[in-house]
């Protein structure tokens, strides 16, 4: 059975939403709206009704702070927004962490939502207007209002990948659409730039490879990633082994003294080039 409860800041305390409701009226120019509110929603699955009762007052709020609801009466426009697929939502990760802290038993699934409660004469427009402001396509979608009968997610494997035909050939308005299209981390003229690598190699990239380079783009990556020590490193490939004998080479003439990373393996050639003059 999946248990679900709303959480919204007590009056007063409700600094997100006020804030919100500022950035809209000042810099998307919406006058006509009255108020904000946002709700964080959890679905929980996976435990009994009293655990989920003593979670609600332990876990999913404070009382002192929070007013809870199991059904949302709001008047005004609402729509929530969830993390996409494979995004990490530690706000679910934390609060099945303390469940399972509290009933010493197995970890329960949990999903969660922002909801917010638009209120005033609003236009179809004004409403995509904030959408558009609060979800960030790259790691979020607009979730359903419905409570679902489950949280287990089948996923489906591939058994083929798919080739990006015609991607070599892209114009300037159609690679622009192929980020809106794919909600890429990467503007246009990040994927020219991959448009004419492929181009270079003769050949259409998977959406394997777009995905990759869209995710490794990001600063987050660049730090999570590439910027990680790498202590030992070994290959089966003779000529890849070969390759990382000449990166030692070159980062022992440079005399750089950092910890041994992937970033650094990007850079090395350039100070190098500097070094040599």
């Amino acid at each position: 059975m999946v248990y679900r409860v709303f959480v919204e800041k007590r009056n007063g305390l409700t600094l997100e939403a006020d804030s919100l409701a500022g950035d809209l009226r000042e810099l998307l120019g919406i006058k006509n709206l009255r108020g904000v509110r946002i709700l964080n929603r959890y679905d929980v699955e996976g435990i009994d009704g009293a655990l989920f009762e003593r979670a609600v007052a332990t876990v999913f709020s404070e009382p002192q702070l929070d007013v809870t609801y199991e059904e949302l009466d709001a008047q005004g426009t609402v729509f929530a927004v969830e993390y996409l697929p494979g995004q990490f939502d530690q706000r679910a990760d934390s609060a099945a962490q303390c469940i399972q802290i509290i009933s010493q038993g197995e970890r329960p699934t949990v999903r969660t939502a922002k909801v917010y409660v638009l209120r005033g004469k609003l236009t179809k427009s004004d409403i995509e207007k904030v959408k558009k402001y609060v979800i960030n396509p790259v790691e979020a979608r607009e979730a359903s209002l419905e409570k679902p009968e489950t949280l287990k997610t089948d996923y489906a494997i591939p058994t083929t990948v798919e080739t990006l035909e015609g991607f070599t050939s892209l114009s300037h308005g159609e690679i622009e659409d192929f980020v809106k299209k794919y909600g890429l981390a990467m503007d246009a003229d990040d994927l020219f730039f991959c448009r004419d690598y492929f181009k270079s190699e003769g050949r259409e990239p998977t959406i394997t490879e777009i995905r990759m380079i869209d995710t490794y783009w990001s600063d987050h990556c660049r730090h999570t990633t590439f910027l990680t020590h790498l202590d030992s490193v070994a290959f089966e490939d003779p000529l890849c082994q070969e390759e990382f004998e000449v990166y030692l080479a070159m980062r022992e003439y440079c005399g750089d003294k950092k910890p041994l990373c992937l970033m650094d393996i990007a850079t090395v050639g350039a100070k190098y080039l500097k070094k040599r003059g």
